[in-house]
């Protein structure tokens, strides 16, 4: 979430137009002009997810310790969750874009292959693995700050076959919201529109949105409310990667560029 991720430093095109006819738009997250060094930027990226599962598991196990009731318990959980991963994006979109992602930092170096503005492939080999640490160390924190036991792998199985077409559509819809943001040069409004988005999929995804192998990653070393067992994290994250090709197929689809005023047959 990313962030993107908000979340997330993502980049294409003004709508109507090609790269040929326009520079690259910035990347989500409002990049500075002078691009921070790489160290700075996978560290954004580590810190930050970290940050968003400490929000994830450390509202759910809160939300347990106040409440028995499951409705209050997810509501807490989505809350924190909403006004925690805005506040990161935008606090650390203008370093590193915010993807805290590993679906969002894949889709944005799959666009940006060819030249337009976005991670490159370097850049990719360290957030990937840096957003990964950083969800698996959020999730010790988490558990260290409520005295849970650290290291316990999760008990919560989320296999069954309606939970993970919840992932193909929570992914998808991340995907899409925040590429088509970047089509239609709207992407100040990422930290409010990607935050918001998570927040509505924790209620209308029956996965409640985990949308993020890094985060689902984390999330199997606690055995609390936000956690997923071990052997459910492969089909999670294949459904996520799934999803984030869907994401993409409707971008092009839906944000497709159009002609030039003058290629434009006379009436």
């Amino acid at each position: 979430m990313t962030a993107t991720e908000a979340t997330e430093h993502d980049s294409t095109e003004g709508t109507a137009m090609t790269p040929a006819t326009v520079a690259p738009q910035p990347a989500p997250g409002a990049t500075p002009p002078q691009a921070p060094p790489l160290i700075a930027k996978v560290t954004a990226e580590l810190v930050g997810t970290a940050a968003l599962v400490a929000i994830v598991v450390g509202s759910g196990i809160q939300a347990t310790e106040l409440t028995k009731d499951v409705g209050l318990q997810l509501l807490a959980n989505s809350t924190a969750t909403v006004f925690g991963l805005g506040v990161l994006i935008l606090l650390l979109g203008p370093v590193s874009g915010a993807h805290f992602n590993p679906a969002v930092t894949l889709a944005e170096w799959w666009t940006a292959r060819r030249g337009g503005a976005g991670v490159t492939l370097r850049e990719t080999v360290f957030y990937v693995p840096a957003q990964i640490v950083g969800a698996i160390a959020g999730a010790f924190l988490a558990d260290a700050m409520f005295g849970a036991p650290m290291v316990k792998w999760s008990t919560h199985n989320r296999s069954a076959g309606y939970l993970l077409l919840g992932e193909v559509v929570a992914t998808a819809g991340l995907i899409l919201l925040i590429f088509g943001l970047a089509r239609t040069d709207r992407l100040r409004f990422a930290p409010v529109a990607v935050a918001s988005y998570i927040g509505a999929a924790y209620w209308f995804t029956s996965s409640t949105s985990f949308a993020n192998p890094a985060v689902t990653i984390g999330r199997a070393f606690t055995d609390t409310f936000a956690g997923i067992a071990p052997g459910s994290v492969p089909g999670f994250i294949a459904m996520q990667l799934v999803g984030a090709v869907v994401g993409l197929a409707l971008v092009a689809l839906i944000f497709m560029p159009g002609r030039r005023e003058a290629e434009q047959p006379a009436g």
